[in-house]
Order: structure tokens, then C-alpha cells, then sequence
């Protein structure tokens, strides 16, 4: 089969660009699973942050603003982000760190605000008063709708003459004078342009294509639900989260969504939570919470995948002609899926159509990483 781009991956960034490319173009988006979105998609904690991540990260968060409160019609019968709010909070001996991790926020959220130990408790009065002495509010964090995001984008997809096809894990793919030669369980493609957007197998895809990986990391996060302290309603709490990332919390289906927000290193693969990861920070939280944890209701870990400087990869490598990287985006790839899938349609089209900054898309080329290694 015959196409003008073929993506790897379908996932919310293979999904999102499929989309954006599908409007004037032949475009397949193969999956190696048997639904899109499995891995990291499907397991994000799902909340928009408009103050997470490094500058890169917040300028694409804040340009992907717009369209999450104001889709295009037909996106989805639903919102797409529900308010909900953070309050990032410390001990007495982090207190220095308020200071450190509220001022780069301010640019992004200007009523992002400090708050003392009785403030923080007056929006979840469960929290130990011998452990919280204050924090800061960011108070336009939002949830995030990732099926609805999700299924959004694979619509428009299909809607625009797109073909996804599952159950297509990538076994070859070979450069020939007018393009790549992809085969997959599901058969053989052809395109001009392959963008590769496997996620954790994103280096795996370059090695398949002839090329030395960038030296992406997959890390595992580790999540799970619990019911929430007794006798208590916290369907209205804010996330919260520890002011040097060592927990958080926040209201999920009735319970408590809890992560001990851990970073550790992974082959791509199908990641499955650790019971050590689950009991280090149910502890964590039970020091900062009066909340007895004695059953955990449902357990699962996802892979986040980082470049090395932390900043997402996208743009065509200048070692194969056609090969265009969206990877690397870190656990940041739903929130910033607007502006990315726009971006990569632009630069993989040629169309060069973006609102984003030049040094913001000169900070994700691939080059970087090739000089580097």
C-alpha cells in the first residue's frame, strides 16, 4: 500500500500528527497493539499543568491552551479539561524550595500564588498540620479528558480518509530511491516520509531504519487508587504534590489517584508496577495525609520517555531522507498534542505553517542529539 506518510505509533502524538497530516494527505498510522493509546497514553495521570516542565515543555503547554477549551466542532460531545487546581507543598525543612519552584511558574500561571500551612489546609483539611508549613497554588491546573483527547483525534483521522491498522508491529523498514519500504505483521507500506512516533520503542524504529538511536529513556511511573480518608468527601481536593516530586495525590473515581512520582529507568516493554514503588509512596502519603492505606483498590506503572536534555525530538533526522522524529515527549505528550501534531505537520509537510517560536522548534531538532553523540 502506498501512502504519503506512514506513522509509527498511536499513541496521542502518532494519533494527533496522523490527524493534522490526513487533511490533504495519504496517511497510515500503524500500531503495534490492538487498540491505540495503550501504553503511555492510556495511563497518564492526566492532568494539565501549564507550570510542568522545562521551557520548551511550557511554551508548547501553553500554545495547545486554546484548542483544549475550545476544540473545533465535532472534536467531542465533552469537555476536554475540567478545572481542578495543585498545590505543590512543603515541610518545614523544604520551605526554601516554594520560592525556587514558584518563580519560573509565575510567566505561565500569573495567579499562581504562595500559601502558608493553614491555607493549604483550608482546601484539604486532612493534611497533618506537624507535616505541611506551606506550598503554592497553581490554580489553572486542569483535568485532562485523555479518551475523549484521544478518540478526538483518531476521528478525525478516520474522518479525513486516514487508515489505522492495528496489530501492526514494525518487523523491517528499508530506504529505497523514493522512500521507505515499512513491513509490518499486517503487510507492506511504502511512503516518502516515515514519522516516527513508537514512544519507548522510538529508538528500537531507528535501528530498524538503519540509523544509531538518540539515546532515548523510557522511565517507568508507577500509579494506584485508594480509597480516600474516612468519613470524607475529596472529590473537590486539588492534586497535590510534593514540592521536590516525591508523591501526589489527587481525586480519581470516588478514591485517591496516587503516584510516588518515580522516574526509573525501563526497557520499552509493557510496564508493570512494582509493589516496593505502591509501598513507598503509600507511606509517603500517609505522613502527609491522615488517611489509613490498607487496600490498594487497582495498581499500574506507564513508561515515560525522555531525551537525554529532557526536551522532546521532532523534525526530520539528517542522516536518512524522510525519517522524521516526534518522540521523547516525557510524560508531556497529551498536554502539549495540539501545538506538537501542528508543528510536525507543518515541518514534515514543508508547509513550515507554525505559530511556534523558532528557537522553540530549534530546541527539539534532532540535530542536537546527532551533535552531541
Amino acid at each position: 500500500m502506498n501512502f504519503d506518510f506512514i506513522v509509527v505509533g498511536a499513541g496521542i502524538a502518532g494519533a494527533s500528527a496522523a490527524a493534522e497530516l490526513a487533511d490533504g494527505y495519504r496517511v497510515a498510522l500503524i500500531e503495534r497493539e490492538s487498540r491505540p493509546g495503550y501504553h503511555t497514553t492510556g495511563r497518564s495521570a492526566a492532568v494539565y499543568l501549564k507550570s510542568y516542565g522545562n521551557a520548551v515543555i511550557k511554551a508548547m503547554t501553553a500554545a495547545s491552551e486554546a484548542f483544549y477549551h475550545n476544540p473545533d466542532k465535532g472534536f467531542s460531545e465533552v469537555p476536554l479539561l475540567h478545572p481542578r487546581g495543585m498545590i505543590m507543598i512543603a515541610r518545614q525543612d523544604q520551605l526554601h524550595r516554594v520560592e525556587e519552584e514558584l518563580t519560573p511558574v509565575l510567566p505561565f500561571v500569573a495567579d499562581a500564588r504562595r500559601l502558608d500551612g493553614d491555607e493549604i489546609r483550608a482546601f484539604v483539611p486532612q493534611l497533618r498540620k506537624d507535616y505541611v508549613a506551606g506550598g503554592f497554588l497553581d490554580p489553572q491546573a486542569e483535568d485532562m479528558d485523555v479518551d475523549a483527547i484521544l478518540q478526538g483525534f483518531l476521528r478525525r483521522f478516520r474522518k479525513r480518509g486516514g487508515q489505522l491498522l492495528t496489530d501492526s508491529e514494525l518487523t523491517g523498514l528499508e530506504a529505497e530511491d523514493d522512500g521507505w519500504r515499512m513491513t509490518t505483521r499486517g503487510g507492506e507500506l511504502v511512503a516518502p516520509v516515515v514519522i516516527n512516533a513508537a514512544g519507548a520503542w522510538a529508538d528500537e524504529v531507528a535501528k530498524l531504519a538503519g540509523l544509531d538511536p538518540l539515546g532515548l529513556i523510557p522511565k517507568r511511573r508507577t500509579a494506584f487508587i485508594v480509597d480516600p480518608p474516612k468519613d470524607t468527601g475529596c472529590a473537590g481536593w486539588p492534586v497535590i504534590a510534593d514540592i521536590d516530586e516525591q508523591f501526589y495525590f489527587r481525586p480519581e473515581s470516588g478514591g485517591l489517584f496516587c503516584s510516588p512520582a518515580d522516574e526509573t529507568p525501563s526497557p520499552p516493554c509493557d510496564a508493570q508496577p512494582e509493589e516496593l514503588d505502591v509501598a513507598i509512596a503509600a507511606d509517603r502519603i500517609m505522613k502527609a495525609l491522615d488517611i489509613e492505606i490498607r487496600h490498594i483498590r487497582r495498581s499500574w506503572a506507564g513508561l515515560r520517555t525522555f531525551a537525554p536534555d529532557k526536551t522532546p525530538i521532532v523534525g526530520f533526522d539528517p542522516r536518512a531522507r524522510g525519517f522524521f522524529w516526534l518522540a521523547g515527549q516525557g510524560g508531556y505528550g497529551i498536554q502539549t498534542a495540539p501545538a506538537m501534531a501542528a508543528l510536525s505537520a507543518a515541518l514534515a509537510s514543508g508547509t513550515s505553517q507554525t505559530r511556534i517560536a523558532g528557537d522553540i522548534v530549534e530546541a527539539m531538532n534532532p540535530q542536537r542529539l546527532i551533535d552531541s553523540r
